[in-house]
C-alpha cells in the first residue's frame, strides 16, 4: 500500500461512526448512511474521505451548525459532501425549511386552461393537476 494511503489502514466504519457521533446525532445519522454507501463500493476505503471530510466541516463551521446541516441534508435526501458543504456555505442550516404549499404557484388571468376543466370557487386549480396546463 502506498505511504500516503497507509494512515487509513486503522480506519474502520465503526471508528468513523463513533467519531461522527461525538460531533452530533445528525452527523452520526449522515455518516451511517455514508457507511451504507461505502459498503456498496468495490473498495469501501474510498468512502472514508467523504466521511472524514464531513466530520472535518465541524472545524470550519462548528459542531452545532454541522449537526443542523446534516439534519437538513437528511430531510431533503442530499447525501453528498458537496451538498452538505453547500448547505453550510449558504447558511441554509440556520433557516427553517419551508414546505411546499397546496396553493397554485401563481394565479394570473392569462394562464390558459384546457377546455372543459372546471373552475373551483376559490380561483384557479392547483398547478400540479395534469389537466391544468396544456
Amino acid at each position: 500500500m502506498p505511504a500516503h494511503h497507509q494512515f487509513r489502514e486503522d480506519w474502520t466504519p465503526q471508528r468513523i461512526q463513533a467519531r461522527a457521533a461525538r460531533v452530533g446525532p445528525n452527523v452520526a445519522a449522515f455518516a451511517a448512511f455514508a457507511d451504507v454507501v461505502m459498503r456498496k463500493r468495490k473498495q469501501p476505503e474510498q468512502g472514508y474521505r467523504t466521511c472524514l471530510g464531513v466530520i472535518r466541516l465541524a472545524d470550519k463551521f462548528g459542531r452545532d451548525r454541522l449537526d443542523a446541516a446534516c439534519r437538513r441534508a437528511l430531510e431533503i435526501n442530499a447525501r453528498s459532501y458537496s451538498s452538505l458543504q453547500s448547505i453550510l456555505k449558504n447558511g441554509l442550516d440556520r433557516k427553517p425549511r419551508t414546505r411546499a404549499t397546496e396553493e397554485p404557484a401563481i394565479t394570473h388571468p392569462n394562464i390558459r386552461r384546457t377546455k372543459g376543466a372546471p373552475i373551483p370557487k376559490g380561483g384557479a386549480p392547483p398547478a400540479r393537476r395534469a389537466d391544468y396546463f396544456h
